[in-house]
């Protein structure tokens, strides 16, 4: 099977559901002329000119108002931020108008519209650029919130998406842009809302998603070597959270970290660690514990990044603390 960039993935999904559907199009800061801020459009514009290939000023309330519109129009639009830092501008066209318009026009009104962009941490980009939102949009009735953690997910889950009659909120990464993977290819989707077991194991189950799914792999391996057998989950979406492949696993390996990139006050795990205790307490063998950023926003310097971020370190703790190894 062919490997291609994180980025191509994006852009492969992209360019076959234009192709497919004259109704889709794409708009955003510099996915036109620039060929994206991280390339994802290259060459997208020479194929599809600007009216399905749309820049726009640095306006995010503005154009995603416009994708708004255009949805309950009969379009498909599919809008970038350039950081999902910078939806914050537009998150009431998000949350007020895209989340809620079904609900409010009694059904006629769908709104099928993807809001995509890199969120989270990228390095040294300071406080205002290196927030995750997962955990925000998920919080919100009528949206969908989808996290590939690699280029396969990438194309499969943005095709759906794409296709969805819901606004998605697709979340990416700037430091996954380059990751290579294989990738089919012959078209495939992936099923928003089914958590994947990216490695079956016995003593312990890991939910992670995302770029930080890498950590996961990780410590997973390490922890094989000790003889340590740690099952692996990928919710790939944070709403819907496919809850029962959680509780299965937990039923069968009786322990459960979950690892996220994200604040813990209202964060992916917590939900989830409720979610257990209610429908598997009497199957765990020792606490949930969970790791994620210090709950502090992440500073410039790179000993504070390292210090609030989760890492490998904290991840192996926890394991061993469930699994009562000193």
């Amino acid at each position: 099977m062919r490997t291609i960039q994180f980025r191509e993935a994006l852009r492969e999904a992209l360019n076959e559901e234009m192709r497919l559907d004259p109704s889709v199009f794409l708009m955003g800061e510099e996915v036109a002329e620039y060929n994206g801020a991280y390339k994802v459009s290259q060459g997208m514009l020479d194929e599809f000119g600007p009216e399905r290939i749309i820049d726009t000023p640095i306006a995010e309330l503005g154009f995603a108002g416009v994708g708004v519109g255009a949805a309950m129009n009969g379009l498909r639009p599919v809008i970038e931020f350039m950081t999902f830092n910078f939806s914050l501008v537009a998150i009431d066209q998000i949350i007020n108008s895209a989340a809620k318009m079904l609900s409010m026009s009694g059904g006629q009104y769908s709104v099928p519209i993807v809001f995509r962009g890199p969120t989270g941490n990228a390095g040294q980009l300071s406080q205002q650029h290196s927030q995750n939102f997962e955990s925000w949009y998920a919080n919100c009735p009528g949206l969908k919130v989808v996290v590939p953690s690699d280029p396969y997910e990438a194309k499969g889950l943005l095709k759906s998406s794409i296709r969805d009659n819901d606004p998605v909120i697709f979340m990416e990464s700037e430091l996954m842009y380059g990751d290579k993977g294989e990738v089919p290819e012959e078209e495939y989707l992936l099923e928003l809302g089914k958590a994947h077991i990216k490695r079956s194991g016995t003593d312990v189950t890991l939910v992670s998603f995302g770029k930080i799914l890498k950590i996961a792999t990780e410590v997973a391996d390490t922890m094989a070597k000790e003889g340590v057998s740690v099952e692996i989950i990928d919710l790939r979406s944070v709403r819907p959270i496919d809850y029962a492949t959680i509780v299965a696993s937990v039923k069968k390996t009786n322990r459960l970290v979950i690892l996220e990139e994200a604040w813990p006050l209202g964060s992916i795990a917590s939900e989830i660690t409720y979610h257990v205790q209610r429908f598997a307490f009497d199957y765990l063998d020792a606490p949930i514990r969970r790791i994620t950023n210090q709950d502090v926003h992440l500073h410039y310097a790179p000993t504070l990044i390292e210090a609030i971020l989760p890492n490998a370190q904290r991840t192996a703790e926890a394991i061993n603390a469930v699994l009562y190894r000193s």
